[in-house]
C-alpha cells in the first residue's frame, strides 16, 4: 500500500494564448477550477493510473474549496486522512495554461502548511511513502525519519524545487526531479551526470518532458524515451508521473518498467486539461502500451 503525505489545492485555471511576462497583462479565454495540489495529485495518480492500494494524508480548510478536494480523492478510492484547519483556509493554486500546453503556477498554501510531525498515522501495511515540498520543509523531514525507521521505502519529489539538507536526503530512498529541480538541489548547473554525481541518493530519477525520463539506480543507469502525444495542458504531468512510478514499484514491478507505465501515463495527462482531472485510469495506460507494442516494428 501507498501512503501520500503531501498537499491538496483549490486549482484556479485560465486558459490564454501565452504566459504572461513580468508586468504583462495578457486576456485569457477559459476559467474553471480543478481539484489539485502535488499530493492530492499523485495520490489520485497511484489509485487510478497505477491501480495501487492508497491513502493520503492531508490538510484542508473549514470552507467550500474543502469539499471537491476531498470528493476527487474518494472517488478515486484514495483512503484519507484529514487535519482540519479552522485558522487557515483551504490550498489554492492560480494557473494560467497557454495554448502551447505550458503553465506557469502561483501555489497560496493555506491550511497545507498546519501539517505536523504528530498527524502521521500508523505506517502499518504500507510499502512506500510519497512526499513533495508543498508542506513545511521540518514535517517532511519527519516523515521520512518515521517512515526510515518503520522500513517503509522514502520517495521525495523534490517541487517546487528547494536546496535540501543532506539530512533529509540521507533519508530518502527515491529522488525524484526535474532537470530544472536536479540542478537546485544539488547547487549545480552541470550537465546531468554531473548533477547526479553531486546527489547522495540510492536512486534519483530525473523527468525530461517529451524526452521521457532517466535514473541512475545503485550507479547504473536506466532511460526511457517520452511518448508522442498532442499535448493540451502540462499540469499534474509530473505529479501523474510520480504516482503511477510509485504504484508500479508498490506492485514489484522492474524499476524498467515502472519508468514506462509513469512515462506513458504522464503523457497521457498532457492530452487533458486539468490536474487530478486529466489523469487517465490504469486500464488508459495499458491500452495505450499495447496499442504502442502492437505498431512498434
Amino acid at each position: 500500500m501507498i501512503l501520500v503525505a503531501g498537499s491538496a489545492n483549490l486549482d484556479f485555471v485560465v486558459r490564454a494564448p501565452r504566459i504572461p511576462a513580468p508586468g504583462e497583462t495578457v486576456l485569457g479565454r477559459d476559467f474553471q477550477t480543478f481539484p489539485g495540489g502535488k499530493g492530492a495529485n499523485q495520490a489520485i495518480a497511484s489509485a487510478r493510473a497505477g491501480a495501487a492500494p492508497t491513502a493520503m494524508l492531508l490538510a484542508l480548510g473549514n470552507d467550500t474549496f474543502a469539499a471537491p478536494l476531498e470528493a476527487s480523492l474518494k472517488a478515486a478510492g484514495v483512503r484519507v486522512h484529514i487535519v482540519r484547519s479552522e485558522d487557515e483556509p483551504t490550498g489554492t493554486a492560480f494557473i494560467c495554461v497557454a495554448d502551447d500546453a505550458q503553465n506557469a503556477i502561483t501555489v497560496a498554501p493555506g491550511a497545507n502548511n498546519v501539517l505536523r510531525d504528530f498527524h502521521l498515522p500508523p505506517l502499518d501495511g504500507f510499502t512506500h511513502l510519497l512526499l513533495q515540498l508543498e508542506t513545511p520543509l521540518a514535517t517532511v523531514k519527519a516523515y521520512a525519519l518515521a517512515a526510515r525507521a518503520r522500513g517503509v521505502k522514502v520517495v521525495l519529489n523534490a517541487a517546487p524545487a528547494q536546496k535540501l539538507p543532506r539530512a533529509l536526503l540521507a533519508m530518502v530512498d527515491i529522488l525524484i526531479v526535474n532537470e530544472g529541480e536536479l540542478g537546485i538541489v544539488c547547487s549545480h548547473k552541470g550537465t546531468t551526470a554531473q548533477c547526479l554525481a553531486r546527489i547522495e541518493v540510492p536512486c534519483v530519477v530525473v523527468t525530461l518532458g517529451e524526452r521521457g525520463c532517466c535514473a541512475r539506480i545503485d550507479g547504473r543507469m536506466v532511460s526511457q524515451e517520452g511518448f508522442t502525444v498532442k499535448a493540451v495542458d502540462t499540469t499534474a504531468a509530473g505529479d501523474t508521473f510520480c504516482g503511477v512510478l510509485v504504484a508500479a514499484l508498490g506492485r514489484r514491478l522492474a524499476f524498467a518498467q515502472a519508468l514506462r507505465q509513469a512515462s506513458a501515463a504522464a503523457a497521457l495527462a498532457c492530452t487533458r486539461l486539468g490536474a487530478q482531472s486529466s489523469i487517465p485510469t490504469h486500464a488508459e495506460v495499458n491500452k495505450f502500451l499495447q496499442k504502442l507494442a502492437a505498431t512498434s516494428p
